[in-house]
């Protein structure tokens, strides 16, 4: 529901805030950024998304030195309870905003547990080119040293930055700039929670200052075949350990998934057991893709589970979580034969 209006506010008269400055939308969806705890030395014990987005924007006054700025409140929810039609709401009204001349930019503000997930599937449905920002906090508002204040304008001036026209949806998150399809949370409690393990952050922000020092590559945004919609195709996880047994499988098969990833072992590697019950069910018309619980690297093609014996897929270098957004996006673009859905992973 939305609480603030989404028209653009009449720059306050500061100086360097003129009506020359960049306009950009800040989406406010709750998480620790927005929490609050009664005593300023509990950064466990808070309820996320209790801090409403004006309030946000008002404990950075120097906003209004960076750009002009749209507030509204797409939603008020802890991010490890992101839901598929919140990922829709959110997906559109960027896409409303990013058409029209009167928005150059977008950030939203964003719990750190599901963060990673959320941008990705922006990076790859987003229809514009203009900058989207994600970032967070690991501590929340009433903190002591709390980092949202920051990481808030640090993804401000990222997203009103010439130089991220073009770079997908980023994550601007303790001075690093991200890209939405490599970074993921690290840490359970640092302010440096996010990293790009694979390769590196894109760039930095600080002071004012932003520097990219290497692109994008892969296929995102506007040279995205995917499309949000409002119907996601049923895709679960499943991990492969010592011991694990079938059952997982079999229920998930049973009820009626589409689509299921494993974080395998290592190099992508499943207990024989379950690629037994997973290979059953490729026979079922059912998609299955390999990643890693291992946390960086790639699953290589034909690994440690013969992919074309068994009609697998492989994941590449994305971790199990990204690789079911991938997944739910391309079963629900048509792409469900296992040579299909590997051009799929290997584009995106």
């Amino acid at each position: 529901m939305n609480t603030s209006t989404s028209s653009l506010p009449t720059p306050p008269s500061t100086p360097g805030a003129t009506s020359s400055l960049p306009r950009i939308a800040v989406l406010a969806t709750g998480g620790t950024i927005a929490g609050a705890a009664p005593d300023a030395a509990n950064t466990s014990g808070y309820q996320a998304g209790v801090v409403g987005v004006d309030q946000l924007l008002a404990a950075v006054p120097a906003l209004s030195t960076v750009a002009r700025i749209a507030p509204e409140q797409i939603a008020s929810v802890d991010s490890k309870d992101m839901a598929l039609p919140l990922w829709t709401t959110l997906a559109q009204r960027i896409n409303t905003l990013l058409a029209t001349d009167d928005v150059d930019g977008v950030v939203v503000t964003h719990g750190t547990d599901t963060l990673e997930e959320t941008a990705y599937l922006l990076h790859l449905t987003v229809k514009s080119d203009k900058p989207v920002v994600l970032t967070a906090a690991m501590r929340p508002a009433s903190a002591l040293s709390a980092d949202g204040p920051l990481n808030l304008l640090n993804a401000v001036t990222v997203a009103a930055h010439a130089a991220a026209r073009g770079q997908g949806v980023l994550v601007a998150f303790n001075n690093r700039i991200h890209c939405a399809r490599d970074v993921v949370k690290t840490s359970t409690y640092a302010v440096d929670a996010f990293q790009s393990p694979e390769i590196g952050a894109l760039g930095w922000v600080q002071d004012g200052r932003v520097e990219f020092q290497r692109g994008v590559v892969r296929a995102h945004t506007l040279a995205s075949g995917f499309a949000i919609d409002t119907v996601w195709p049923h895709v679960e996880i499943v991990a492969s350990y010592a011991g694990v047994s079938r059952i997982a499988v079999d229920a998930l098969v049973a009820a009626g998934v589409r689509g299921i990833v494993v974080a395998g072992t290592g190099n992508g590697s499943i207990h024989q057991a379950l690629q037994q019950a997973l290979a059953e069910a490729v026979s079922r018309g059912i998609a299955v893709v390999r990643s890693s619980r291992v946390g960086s690297g790639h699953v290589m093609r034909n690994g440690a589970a013969a992919d074309d014996a068994l009609g697998f897929v492989s994941a590449g270098t994305l971790n199990p979580y990204k690789a079911r957004v991938l997944l739910m996006l391309a079963l629900a673009a048509g792409h469900a034969a296992p040579a299909a859905l590997q051009r799929v992973f290997d584009t995106y």
